[in-house]
């Protein structure tokens, strides 16, 4: 009997809540793929027998339900018919579920979008600054030296042109052509420039512009009304992601507008001269008003201990902003008017607080990937050179960043009220004994900024659930295990094995859902183990209730469901263990989940272990290996 698609959408729009409660739908050759706005109104035990519906998951933050191929798409056109929604594409969905996101985390997202991938760079940069300038400090003879000269040089590349890397990231995240935003980048740090760092010293400017008023000169390019400020951006992070934006966004436009036979030529050659004129017009300038204000502010707050206060929680905001440079003028009118820079300590508080939270995070992750980046980045943090803990590590999980900055605050109060400071500027943390005037009210404040982000992070920072106890089939299972046969090869990328077995095909599976391929492309593998590791770095969106089933998500967008067993569910998930959650990001090979082969047995289930590429009609050119 020929499945009634009118009714199947009917009964899916009256169970999801109704058509008010739909963000955005779309389908792919299988699945119905839906963003609901209050999931507490989702019926899932009706949908899960409607007639037509062959199975139903969440991923992503998407409702998403089994249909079939060439059936999903006349379910789907009912289901517009009935809500009077428009068709949508899978981008679309993808976009609207991540809209449902809170409004912090989306505005935070495309930083640490840019930045993660640039950690590296930063990373290694950071940890040779800090380890080059202490030993210039330590060792004078050693600071006039080639080598010297030379690691100075190596160590500090990343940050002298630190737009240009974090323009090509953001031009990746937000869709734009890399090698235009690496103009913009390289652009915004202009030889014709005044370097940004050296943008508050009268002296900087007479030398390099050769005046005699302090004030650098502008290109008058229409009158008084759009003048360019010749002062680069150094250092910057804020003004370079919103010109990258801008440049994407001109760019996508004139590719839809720009005829093609010129679209070649016209398109780059307008996007960088619009871009460009925007950022240096009005983008610098605003920002650049906001560098003064931050300045006049830091002077006046720095003067009592509540100032101070504020300004060890608000730090690390300006490191964000990309302003923290220019307190080096703060800094050096201190050391001409008093002879002591009393700034120092309350920097270095901020800065070892963001340590004492990075640190916690690498501490109590269960994740091996972000325990990677958290603890070199914590060192470096604990050296002065900040950014990779903050943009890396603690801004991306936020209440981190929170706990940062209220050990900053605190250890600020602290250094204002024990009055010490240093006898240099440009540097923080371990690095600061070499220029403090007291080394032991310098370790207070530094243990007391640490300790105190360190505690907060560790009791409020809960990415990842404590280990469950094993099972027992697994106590000697290891913890991390690679195994080196690729099951699923597409175009985004590949699945190994998760567990050691026997892989046999996919309409081989014991169970008719699994082998008709309705739930994506896979194999099915007869375990010789018990545990199941995961099979590419990713992230799991979704660990069933049952325990039995994991889904990550992992390269390109690649949607995997590992399920243990078959009918495996109405086990309740006895003998089942998972090691992971939802919204965990894992490392190939880490351990997600041990299982009692003799309790499925015993319960009258197959083992046999279920890998399934849920999205494979999303990919290309996909590859299936059972040999």
């Amino acid at each position: 009997m020929a499945l009634d698609y009118h009714k199947c959408a009917q009964e899916i729009v009256d169970h999801i809540g109704g058509r008010e409660n739909v963000a955005q739908a779309a389908h792919c050759a299988t699945r119905l793929r839906l963003v609901i706005k209050d999931n507490s109104k989702v019926d899932k035990d009706y949908l899960d027998n409607v007639e037509g519906v062959k199975g139903m998951f969440e991923s992503n933050g998407q409702l998403q339900l089994i249909i079939g191929t060439g059936t999903v798409n006349k379910v789907y056109d009912e289901f517009l018919a009935i809500t009077g929604m428009t068709a949508a594409t899978k981008d679309d969905v993808k976009a609207a579920a991540a809209a449902k996101a809170p409004l912090w985390r989306r505005l935070l997202k495309p930083i640490g979008d840019v930045f993660v991938p640039i950690l590296p760079a930063i990373v290694a940069s950071g940890l040779m600054m800090g380890i080059v300038e202490a030993l210039g400090k330590a060792i004078p003879s050693f600071s006039g030296s080639d080598w010297y000269a030379f690691l100075d040089t190596v160590s500090n590349t990343a940050f002298a042109y630190l737009p240009v890397i974090v323009a090509v990231s953001a031009a990746r995240v937000f869709g734009g052509n890399i090698f235009l935003g690496a103009v913009i980048g390289l652009l915004m740090i202009h030889s014709n420039f005044l370097n940004g760092w050296n943008a508050g010293s009268a002296d900087a400017i007479n030398t390099f512009f050769g005046v005699k008023n302090g004030i650098a000169p502008k290109w008058h390019l229409v009158g008084n009304f759009i003048t360019i400020r010749r002062i680069g951006y150094q250092g910057h992070v804020i003004p370079v992601i919103i010109a990258i934006y801008l440049m994407s966004k001109i760019e996508k436009w004139l590719h839809d507008h720009v005829p093609e036979i010129i679209d070649l030529f016209v398109t780059p050659l307008c996007t960088v001269f619009v871009t460009a004129l925007l950022t240096l017009w009005i983008v610098g300038p605003i920002f650049g008003q906001l560098e003064s204000w931050v300045l006049i502010g830091a002077r006046i707050l720095v003067k009592n201990p509540i100032g101070s206060c504020a300004m060890g929680a608000l730090y690390p905001w300006t490191v964000v902003m990309g302003l923290h440079h220019m307190y080096n003028v703060i800094e050096a009118g201190m050391l001409a008017e008093t002879g002591l820079n009393t700034w120092m300590p309350i920097a270095s508080a901020a800065n070892f607080a963001q340590f004492g939270a990075c640190l916690a995070v690498g501490i109590r992750t269960k994740s091996e990937k972000t325990r990677a980046v958290a603890v070199p980045s914590a060192l470096s943090a604990a050296l002065g050179i900040t950014e990779p803990a903050i943009f890396g590590v603690n801004l991306r999980f936020f209440k981190p960043f929170i706990g940062g900055m209220i050990g900053g605050a605190v250890g600020a109060l602290v250094a204002a009220f024990l009055g010490i400071g240093a006898t240099a500027y440009g540097v923080t943390g371990i690095p600061g004994y070499l220029t403090i005037n007291n080394p032991l009210l310098y370790t207070v404040i530094l243990a007391v900024a640490g300790g105190v982000a360190f505690i907060i992070t560790m009791a409020t920072f809960h990415e990842n659930a404590p280990a469950a106890k094993k099972a027992p089939a697994a106590t000697n299972a290891p913890d991390t295990k690679v195994i080196d046969k690729v099951i699923i090869k597409c175009d985004e990328g590949e699945v190994k094995a998760p567990i050691e077995g026997k892989v046999v095909a996919r309409d081989q599976i014991p169970d008719d859902t699994f082998a008709s391929g309705v739930l994506g492309d896979g194999v099915g593998i007869e375990p010789d183990g018990d545990t199941v590791y995961a099979p590419f770095d990713g992230t799991i969106s979704t660990v069933a209730e049952s325990k039995h089933a994991i889904g990550i998500t992992g390269p390109n967008d690649m949607e995997l469901l590992i399920h243990v067993g078959v009918d495996t569910v109405s086990m309740n998930g006895d003998g089942f263990e998972p090691f992971v959650k939802e919204g965990d990001t894992v490392k190939a090979g880490q351990k997600l989940l041990t299982f009692d082969r003799k309790k499925i047995k015993d319960a009258g289930h197959p083992d046999i272990v279920v890998v399934l590429l849920t999205n494979s009609d999303d990919m290309k050119n996909v590859q299936i290996n059972k040999d």
